[in-house]
């Protein structure tokens, strides 16, 4: 399990280790690769169970009628579209995603459902916001963390763009808690995964690159402390699913 400690100038891509510079466009065209099958598969490698991780990250959200949402990697809009009936014509769901792919399957996905009133698109990287301080009351980022170069910078941004009294929730793969379960878990992502990415998406690759991705992703308690470093405060974290998946929350005071 990782943790930030890399060689200067280096980084991750799953277990590769690359330039950091070239990081962006190798994720980006993971992203581009995926973005049409991503709900289909979505639902195929987690059996429909993504679908309950993400309502209970809106019910630990706190959200009320007129706050303003940043969705940061929000993809296909799976969170945007709830968040953006809680807020009502008084709040505004930003979507944001680095990737320009995913971002136009989820604004087709939600028009098409008749989501048009209170949500805005973004190109955005997360380790440098386009937005104002002290903007939002509360920032998501849903299995997309682990994709970023730099997660210090990418929380601090996040930090930044709260509001006072705003809160972060990041749902993420994260570490099973059981160690047959952690067993388990890698057999399915590396001999299973990667095999339903060639037969559904046509693309081995791109998957093989999101489970290691996953094994790279730092561990419940070293995220906590990455955003407590950046100023959060009241950090938590709830298991998901043994561990599979975690919820960590803060909050900027």
């Amino acid at each position: 399990m990782k943790t930030e400690n890399e060689p200067a100038g280096k980084t991750h891509f799953g277990y590769q280790t690359i330039d950091k510079n070239d990081k962006e466009k190798m994720v980006a065209s993971v992203f581009h690769s995926v973005a049409a099958k991503y709900d289909i598969m979505n639902d195929l490698m987690s059996f429909g169970v993504h679908r309950l991780w993400k309502r209970f990250t809106i019910d630990a959200s706190a959200v009320r009628p007129g706050n303003k949402v940043l969705d940061l990697a929000g993809g296909t809009g799976d969170l945007t579209r709830k968040f953006s009936e809680i807020v009502g014509p008084t709040g505004q769901v930003v979507l944001a995603d680095i990737n320009d792919s995913m971002i136009k399957v989820g604004r087709e996905k939600l028009r098409n459902k008749g989501y048009v009133g209170n949500i805005e698109y973004v190109q955005a990287n997360a380790e440098a916001l386009p937005f104002a301080d002290n903007t939002f009351d509360l920032v998501t980022i849903a299995f997309g963390l682990r994709n970023v170069t730099n997660k210090d910078n990418a929380l601090a941004s996040i930090f930044r763009v709260l509001k006072p009294g705003g809160r972060l929730l990041v749902l993420e793969f994260s570490k099973p808690q059981q160690e047959w379960l952690n067993k388990a878990y890698d057999f399915y992502s590396f001999n299973i995964l990667p095999s339903m990415g060639q037969a559904i998406a046509n693309d081995k690759e791109s998957y093989q690159y999101l489970s290691e991705s996953i094994r790279m992703h730092p561990d419940q308690d070293t995220l906590k402390s990455m955003m407590e470093n950046v100023g959060f405060e009241q950090v938590g974290y709830h298991n998901l699913t043994g561990g599979i998946v975690a919820l960590h929350k803060g909050f900027k005071f």
